[in-house]
């Protein structure tokens, strides 16, 4: 099992602007930066409002020894309440139905089978285990459960290697304490990379993300399984590679491919979630973490202050619209926000469109024999990086609104890509 990498959030504002500069200012803030919810002459709420409490973990009640969320339910109420409170979220939008090039472009597959919007972490297992999408080994599980993260700590990456019913069997809980806090939620807060696989690939580099951004991005992430032992790992090893230039080149560097499309010849690759990537390379990464903007600060009535569980978009809570009032006064964030998705949705139904008519006429050249395996080679590498690009943004939950420079930019290349192979097919 691989030594865990424990990040330690610290309560008291002033050494949490300390840690900022070490950090090299991937942080939330200090007080300033929480101005969250108006409460009269006592001011918005902050980190120093929260009492972390320094508990030993209660006994665990998993099989497995991790300690779940009704074991804590007595030592934070509150918490385990609005984590139960992601359950709320359970609509699902089917990706395949709103934008039926999708079936077209990821032909040959999972993708073009079953591909609809994610719901709540209460969902998980239960969605895992339903998907059409086929899924032989265990590493499917990864991100979907505790008991996963906890199973390959205890026995190693042979685990992804497992068949995912035999796993699956073992897993009790969806994603929950553990996941972020390890055992150690107890402990001032504190914040655990319980993914080895986050470890393996940042190395020291770990320490130059803010961890209330780095807990949420042990999953949400671009990742590739390994030939070698199927092991879940990032493409990357900082920061500054974490750019889909970078992430192309890594790939293409150790010739991977998530599948190779019979009618094209292409050896495509799809993209996952990139959400943290898309996010460490905007301009709020410098002031902001994903807990300030998904995970508002509330105070119960009888005076506790924490930071609810329940994952949210800021566009849907007044407190956490408060901390964009921060740098941006009285501006309508929820028109602004609002206009940059339907940009963003309209030029990805463009671009997705002309994708799918550049992979019909690529089938077309191949099946007609009449192009030269040079020339069909230029084309399928052509093809492999306009749909990396236009994926990369389309998978990028935030709709443009994580970095919609860098979300323009991965739709202009894409387009950029098609149109250099539709002229080459003209010839």
């Amino acid at each position: 099992m691989e030594k865990k990498h424990i990040i330690r959030l610290v309560a008291m504002g002033v050494v949490v602007l300390a840690l900022a500069a070490l950090l090299g200012g991937f942080t939330g803030g200090g007080s300033l930066m929480y101005h969250l919810k108006n409460r009269g002459d006592l001011g918005p709420l902050t980190r120093e409002d929260i009492a972390y409490l320094n508990v030993e973990a209660p006994a665990a009640t998993s099989k497995d020894g991790t300690v779940n969320a009704q074991d804590w339910a007595a030592v934070y109420p509150y918490i385990t309440m609005t984590m139960g409170d992601n359950a709320k979220n359970s609509y699902v939008t089917d990706y395949l139905e709103e934008d039926p090039y999708l079936v077209n472009i990821y032909e040959g597959y999972g993708f073009a089978k079953d591909y609809g919007s994610a719901r709540g972490h209460e969902y998980t297992l239960a969605d895992v285990h339903k998907t059409q999408r086929p899924h032989p080994k265990a590493n499917c599980l990864t991100c979907k459960t505790p008991n996963f993260a906890k199973l390959v700590n205890d026995q190693g990456v042979g685990v992804y290697s497992m068949p995912f019913e035999e796993v699956e069997a073992l897993m009790e809980e969806n994603i929950s304490c553990y996941t972020c806090h390890a055992n150690e939620a107890g402990n001032g807060g504190a914040l655990v990379v319980t993914h080895s696989y986050v470890n393996k690939a940042l190395g020291d580099n770990v320490n130059a993300i803010d961890p209330a951004t780095l807990s949420c991005g042990q999953c949400h992430i671009e990742y590739h399984f390994t030939r070698e032992d199927s092991e879940t790992m990032m493409p990357y090893h900082s920061v500054e590679e974490m750019t889909p230039e970078a992430i192309l080149a890594y790939y293409d560097a150790i010739d991977f491919y998530d599948w190779e499309q019979e009618a094209t010849g292409t050896k495509m690759l799809k993209a996952q979630h990139p959400e943290m990537e898309t996010f460490l390379q905007g301009k709020h990464a410098a002031l902001l973490n994903c807990a300030d903007c998904h995970m508002p600060m509330e105070m119960a009535d009888d005076g506790t202050v924490y930071h609810s569980h329940t994952l949210v978009s800021p566009l849907e809570s007044e407190t956490l619209l408060q901390n964009c009032a921060t740098c941006h006064g009285d501006t309508d964030m929820v028109k602004v926000v609002r206009g940059i998705q339907e940009r963003v949705t309209k030029r990805e139904t463009e671009v997705g469109n002309k994708l799918s008519d550049f992979k019909d006429a690529l089938a077309d050249a191949v099946a007609s024999g009449s192009r030269s395996e040079t020339e069909l080679e230029r084309l399928r590498r052509l093809h492999r990086e306009a749909q990396w690009y236009f994926d990369y943004c389309y998978v990028e939950n935030s709709e443009g609104a994580h970095n919609s420079e860098l979300s323009m930019r991965c739709l202009d290349t894409s387009e950029q890509k098609i149109d250099e192979a539709m002229e080459l097919l003209a010839m």
